[in-house]
C-alpha cells in the first residue's frame, strides 16, 4: 500500500511505474502543492498538511491490512507557499508508539532526513500513523508507504517480537556511488523496498573501494532478502591506515542493532585464513577472527552478522581491526530498537470517540490516535492511568483544564459509563443539553462530578445515589427538576459537599423548596386513574344537567305559544267546580232546615 497525501487520484511514478493511491484515511488537514525536500523524495507534487487548528494530533488510519510484520515509511514535505517560511518540526508516532522527532534543519540536508522508516508488526488489520505539533510549523506528509515484509524479518533475538519496533536509522552501501532503493536494485519485494545511502570512503586515505559484476551467493533469501547488487561493492583498508572505523552520532541511553553485511570479493583473496579481522563496537568486541569465506563456506557468499548494543554516550562507533590482511565491509544497518508503548483499552477508547461526537467537540482538541499514548502526547482533556491488571492504559479523568468552559454545545452519551474507572468529571461552563445519563450511576470509581453552568434538564438519576466514593457533587446552574434523589441527599448530607442551586425545579433536601407528598409508585397510578373516573364524573353529569336544562326551556317556550287557549280553559273548569260546589251546598240547608214554607 502506498499513498499520495493530497492526492485527488491515483498515480503512477517513473522510472519504476510505482503505483501510488490517492489520498485517504487521513484525519483533518488539507491538501497543497508540494516541494521536495530531498533528491530521494519520490517524484509527486501533492502533500496533505496539518495545521495547529485542525488539532495537535492528526492521524492517518489505513484498515483491511494484512496481519503480519511491515516496514512503514512516510516521506516529509513542504508545503509550496510564498508565506510558508517555517521549518515544520513534529513528533510522529506509529500505533501509539514515539519513533521519530524531525531535528532542526532536516530539510536542508539532501539525504535519508526526508523520511522515518520502522518495522513493525501489525496484528489487528489496522495501521495508526499520527503526527503531533510541536508547535513549530504544520506537520506536512508526502507519502506514506506500508509494505508487508517476511514475518520473521530482522530477529535480532530474545528482545524481538510483537512488542518492539525498529527504527530504521541508518542504511550504507559501502564502497557504492550512488543511492538505491531496493527495486533500483531488482530486489525481492518481501525486502520492503529499503533505501540504501552510499558512502564511498570512512575517511579518505584510510580505505579504497572496490567492486565486482560476479554473483553473490547467499545474498536474496528469507528472512530478509538482501538484494545482490549489495554485496557487489565493498570498502577495504590499506596497509596505511590497517582499522576500518565507522562513526556516527546517535541518541543516549538507547539499544542499538546493527547488522553488518560482508562478501569476500577481492580477487587476491581465495581461500580460508587469508583474511581475518575482529570486529569492535564502542570498543568491545562484538565478532572475534571473523573470516568471511571460512563462515561462508566460499568466496563471493554474503554473510550477516548482526549485533544489539545499548550506548550510553552520543557515539556509536564500528571497528573492523585485521589480525590477518586487510579489513573489508559491503554494507551497514544500524536500527533503534523502540519497545511498543502499551496502548488504551479499546472499550475506551470507542468511549471517548462517542463522547466526542456526542459533544461535538472542536478540532483544535484533535482527540486523534490514541488517548494515552505517546505519553508526550496524550489527548487534551483526558487523564490517563495505566492499569497493570490490563496491562492497558485508562481513563481516569475528564478533567478540569481541558473540558471546561470551553463551549461544548452537545449531549452526554450513555456509553460514557464505559469510561470505568473515571475518578472525575468536569465539564462545567459549557451548553450541555439533555438528561444526566443515568449510567454515570454504574461508574463505581467516581469521586468527583462537575456538571453545573450546563443546560441539563430532567430529573437527577436515582442511579446516582449507587456512587458510594463520591466526594463531590456540583449540579448547579442547570434546569433540573423534580426531587433530588433521597440516598444521594441523604449521604451527602453527611460525608460530602453538593452543590443543587439556581434549578427552579429542584427539591427535597435544605435549601431547596419542599417536595409535596412522596407517593409511590403504584399510589401515583391509583391517583391517576382516580382522577381520570372523577373527570369523567363531572363530564357526564354536566351533560346531564345541560340535556335536561334543554327541555325545560323547550317546554317554557311552547307554554308561552298557547297561553290564551289554556287560560279559557283553565277558567271553564273552575266554573264548573265553583257551580257544583254552590249546589251541593243548596241542598245540604233545605234538608237541614225542613219543608220551605212557600212550597
Amino acid at each position: 500500500m502506498r499513498i499520495s497525501c493530497g492526492a485527488r487520484d491515483n498515480i503512477r511514478t517513473p522510472p519504476t511505474n510505482t503505483l501510488w493511491h490517492k489520498d485517504f484515511a487521513y484525519t483533518g488537514g488539507g491538501p497543497a502543492n508540494a516541494t521536495r525536500p530531498s533528491f530521494i523524495t519520490p517524484p509527486l507534487k501533492t502533500l496533505r498538511y496539518f495545521p495547529l487548528s485542525a488539532g495537535p494530533e492528526n492521524c492517518y488510519n489505513v484498515n483491511h491490512l494484512p496481519h503480519g510484520h511491515f516496514s512503514v515509511r512516510i516521506f516529509f514535505g513542504l508545503v509550496a507557499e510564498p508565506s510558508f517560511d517555517n521549518e515544520p518540526l513534529f513528533d510522529v508516532s506509529v500505533e501509539g508508539t514515539l519513533i521519530y522527532s524531525l531535528p532542526s534543519g532536516w530539510s536542508n540536508q539532501d539525504d535519508e532526513r526526508a523520511f522515518v522508516e520502522a518495522i513493525v508488526f501489525l496484528m489487528d488489520g489496522t495501521a495508526s500513523l499520527c503526527f503531533h505539533s510541536t508547535g513549530h510549523g504544520d506537520p506536512a506528509i508526502l507519502s506514506i508507504e506500508i509494505l508487508q515484509v517476511d514475518d520473521q524479518a530482522y530477529d535480532f533475538g530474545p528482545e524481538w517480537g510483537q512488542g518492539t519496533i525498529l527504527r530504521t536509522d541508518r542504511r550504507l552501501s559501502c564502497g557504492a556511488q550512488n543511492p538505491r532503493f531496493d527495486v533500483d536494485y531488482s530486489g525481492d519485494h518481501w525486502g520492503g523496498d529499503r533505501f540504501w545511502n552510499f558512502i564511498s570512503t570512512f575517511d579518505q586515505g584510510s580505505d579504497r573501494a572496490i567492486s565486482t559484476q560476479k554473483s553473490i551467493k547467499k545474498a536474496s533469501k528469507a528472512p530478509n532478502f538482501y538484494p545482490e547488487a549489495l554485496y557487489q561493492t565493498a570498502l577495504v583498508s590499506t596497509q596505511n591506515q590497517p582499522e576500518l572505523l565507522y562513526t556516527m552520532d546517535v541518541d543516549p541511553n538507547r539499544n542499538y542493532s546493527i547488522w553488518l553485511h560482508f562478501a569476500e570479493i577481492e580477487s587476491s583473496v581465495t581461500g580460508v585464513g587469508q583474511r581475518m579481522f575482529d570486529i569492535l563496537i564502542n570498543g568491545d568486541i562484538a565478532f572475534q577472527d571473523v573470516d568471511i569465506v571460512n563462515m561462508t563456506g566460499d568466496i563471493y557468499s554474503a554473510l550477516v552478522l548482526n549485533k544489539t548494543v545499548a550506548v550510553n554516550g552520543r557515539t556509536l562507533a564500528i571497528t573492523l581491526r585485521p589480525k590477518k590482511g586487510n579489513a573489508i565491509i559491503n554494507a551497514i544497518e544500524i536500527f533503534e530498537v523502540v519497545m511498543s508503548e502499551s496502548k488504551t483499552s479499546i472499550d475506551e477508547v470507542r468511549a471517548l470517540q462517542k463522547l466526542k461526537s456526542a459533544l461535538g467537540l472542536p478540532l483544535r482538541f484533535g482527540w486523534n490516535g490514541d488517548p494515552c499514548v505517546p505519553q508526550l502526547h496524550p489527548w487534551s482533556g483526558a487523564d490517563c492511568q495505566f492499569d497493570r491488571t490490563s496491562s492497558k492504559w485508562v481513563i481516569d479523568g475528564l478533567y478540569v483544564s481541558g473540558l471546561d468552559n470551553q463551549g461544548l454545545r452537545g449531549f452526554l452519551p450513555e456509553d460514557i459509563s464505559q469510561l470505568r474507572h473515571l475518578q472525575s468529571i468536569n465539564l462545567s461552563g459549557n451548553t450541555i443539553h439533555g438528561v444526566i445519563p443515568s449510567s454515570l450511576g454504574t461508574i463505581a470509581t467516581l469521586e468527583i462530578l462537575d456538571l453545573s453552568y450546563n443546560f441539563f434538564n430532567g430529573s437527577i438519576p436515582e442511579s446516582l445515589g449507587q456512587l458510594t466514593s463520591l466526594q463531590r457533587l456540583n449540579l448547579n446552574s442547570n434546569s433540573l427538576s423534580g426531587r433530588v434523589p433521597a440516598a444521594l441527599g441523604g449521604r451527602l448530607l453527611h460525608r460530602a459537599s453538593f452543590n443543587f442551586t439556581d434549578n427552579a425545579g429542584l427539591c427535597g433536601i435544605p435549601g431547596l423548596p419542599t417536595c409535596g407528598p412522596h407517593l409511590s409508585p403504584g399510589a401515583k397510578i391509583g391517583v391517576g386513574i382516580g382522577s381520570c373516573m372523577a373527570l369523567l364524573l363531572i363530564i357526564t353529569c354536566a351533560t346531564c344537567w345541560w340535556k335536561r336544562r334543554q327541555n325545560i326551556l323547550r317546554a317554557q317556550r311552547i307554554a308561552a305559544r298557547d297561553a290564551p287557549y289554556a287560560k279559557a280553559r283553565t277558567h271553564f273548569s273552575r266554573d264548573v267546580q265553583m257551580t257544583r260546589h254552590f249546589g251541593q251546598e243548596n241542598a245540604r240547608t233545605a234538608a237541614e232546615n225542613g219543608p220551605s214554607l212557600l212550597s
